[in-house]
């Protein structure tokens, strides 16, 4: 800094040092404090958006070379936000994490009206339908901007959405005034954040700017994967112990009626399996007699409810487990690409 800077800064008037103090102190007061763009936005739309923002957000207006003042008395890495400020900046201060803070300004952006002069920010378009304007000098206003207009049944319509200007256009007083007329809205009005300091890093737009569904796919997705694997690695977990044991019932049950292993746990399963087995050699025996006359008319014993309820059980599981492998397989490969582009966009 040059001695003249110095002097000035040491002459600072008494105001100036207040709204300094109380700038450090909106600073260290916030886990996350960002620089926010409110260029354009009215008064009383900016005094609104304060209000709803308060009391879990706060936003601050003042002097840039005064937010510059503060960021710099505090230091500690966050001085980096000075070079966010420029033109008509707010700084603003929240405990909430730096993604949940840009979806909330987000949120709060309204429409407006666009005036002449302004560069258009989208493609603007004039919807098809009656315009409920009576006929008149303004279907060829409607006409000299571009849009398909014309007199039908004793009103102005638009026959097909027109396309009238292009993204990153400057908007002339005859379009204005043309939008204004139709209440069209091409533009909106909030709180644009430039960047935000939170935990000693800094946060652009564009990393906090999160497909939320796409990324809940990705979480989604990522547990399959590990729920498979565990299962698969016989590897334990709270999430996966219910299924290992089922699956190990399942397997040890089948094991003991294939070797016709003699247990109590066993032992109606292996009598139900022996009768069908007799059933099916008896019925392929062209004999009326074949069958043991004590067999003779008496159906094949049915499971007990909870042995059926088991068996239904284990097939739901094995079924289950098949169709999130199926899955898994399935979205291995736009899995991957996909929550490479989530964490992307998260992390930058």
């Amino acid at each position: 800094m040059s001695a003249e800077a110095e002097r000035k800064t040491e002459n600072l008037p008494q105001w100036k040092e207040d709204e300094v103090a109380e700038l450090v102190e909106l600073v260290e007061s916030y886990e996350s404090v960002g620089i926010v763009n409110v260029a354009g936005i009215p008064s009383r739309q900016l005094q609104a958006m304060r209000a709803d923002l308060y009391p879990d957000t706060k936003l601050r207006m003042s002097r840039n070379t005064l937010l510059r003042r503060a960021l710099d008395d505090v230091d500690d890495g966050i001085e980096v936000l000075s070079e966010h400020i420029e033109g008509q900046v707010g700084l603003i201060g929240t405990n909430s994490n730096p993604f949940a803070l840009f979806k909330t300004l987000e949120d709060s952006k309204t429409p407006a009206p666009i005036n002449a002069g302004e560069i258009a920010p989208n493609d603007i378009v004039v919807p098809e339908g009656d315009t409920g304007v009576d006929p008149g000098p303004f279907v060829g206003e409607l006409q000299q901007i571009g849009a398909a207009a014309r007199i039908m049944d004793g009103s102005i319509q638009v026959t097909e959405d027109s396309h009238v200007l292009d993204a990153g256009e400057e908007v002339s007083e005859q379009l204005a005034n043309v939008l204004s007329e139709l209440g069209i809205e091409p533009k909106e009005v909030g709180l644009d954040l430039r960047a935000v300091y939170s935990d000693g890093v800094v946060f652009d737009p564009e990393d906090l700017d999160i497909d939320v569904d796409a990324y809940r796919s990705d979480v989604q997705t990522a547990a399959a994967f590990a729920r498979n694997l565990s299962v698969n690695a016989v590897y334990p977990t709270a999430q996966t112990a219910p299924l290992l044991i089922a699956k190990a019932t399942g397997e040890a049950k089948s094991l003991g009626l294939h070797a016709a292993i003699e247990s109590p746990d066993l032992a109606d399963d292996l009598i139900r399996k022996a009768d069908a087995q007799l059933r099916a050699l008896a019925a392929n025996i062209d004999d009326e007699e074949a069958l043991p006359e004590e067999l003779q008319g008496v159906s094949a014993p049915a499971a007990s409810t909870e042995e059926a309820s088991a068996d239904e059980s284990a097939d739901d599981q094995d079924e289950t487990e098949t169709a999130d492998a199926d899955d898994a397989d399935d979205d291995e490969d736009d899995g991957e690409d996909d929550g490479a582009a989530g964490l992307g966009n998260m992390f930058g």
